[in-house]
């Protein structure tokens, strides 16, 4: 399954083309839903904009083509990436990006975080769970590996993890920000505090009711 196929050979533009779909579908649904990347879970791709972005997937594609298996778990990934993204995208973009991260996190912050990540283990685990079963089916009696159960085993894995990954990250963000602007009021209602009492003591004795 690692074996390298040649370079510009048919089985390399099956996969090539493979990989074009795959990554293509995700780009789109990803725009569509987000076309500013306000709502992209990934840090590393948000900050690389969609010009680089573009490009350094162009390279990977084309290097990721001459190896079967890592261009079928990848597009395996993309592919349920994209189905992920698609089932929301029309929300995100009638809402508008901002809109759609305010709902959002509004109603994160008023879910139970036990309750949220039980929810997440069961979407991410069922996933990589019919995944394993994939890679246990693709074993044949010759103790070889099928190729594209195996593949797609891997990818459908590699998704729940990155789904459970950024998932986890961004709530510990939102967190993260919610625990910073407590503290902030907190501060600035210290301050007040201090600066009426200060003013208070400050006025005459006849002054103060």
């Amino acid at each position: 399954m690692d074996d390298v196929v040649p370079f510009a050979s048919r089985e390399y533009f099956l996969y090539l083309a493979l990989l074009v779909f795959a990554r293509a579908m995700d780009f789109l649904s990803t725009w569509i839903a987000t076309p500013n990347l306000v709502l992209e879970g990934n840090p590393l791709a948000k900050r690389l904009g969609w010009t680089w972005s573009l490009v350094i997937n162009a390279v990977l594609v084309v290097v990721l083509a001459m190896w079967p298996l890592s261009a079928i778990v990848v597009a395996t990934a993309s592919l349920l990436v994209a189905a992920r993204n698609f089932q929301s995208a029309w929300l995100m973009r009638s809402l508008g990006e901002h809109a759609y991260r305010e709902w959002h996190v509004q109603r994160v912050q008023e879910t139970r975080v036990t309750l949220y990540l039980f929810c997440l283990a069961g979407n991410t685990l069922l996933t990589a769970g019919i995944g394993a079963a994939l890679i246990y089916s693709s074993r044949t009696d010759w103790g070889d590996w099928r190729l594209v159960p195996f593949g797609i085993g891997m990818g459908m894995i590699a998704y729940a993890v990155a789904v459970a990954f950024y998932t986890v990250l961004a709530v510990w963000r939102l967190h993260r920000a919610a625990k910073r602007e407590a503290r902030r009021l907190a501060q600035n209602a210290s301050a007040d505090s201090r600066v009426l009492m200060a003013e208070t003591c400050s006025r005459p004795p006849d002054q103060i009711v």
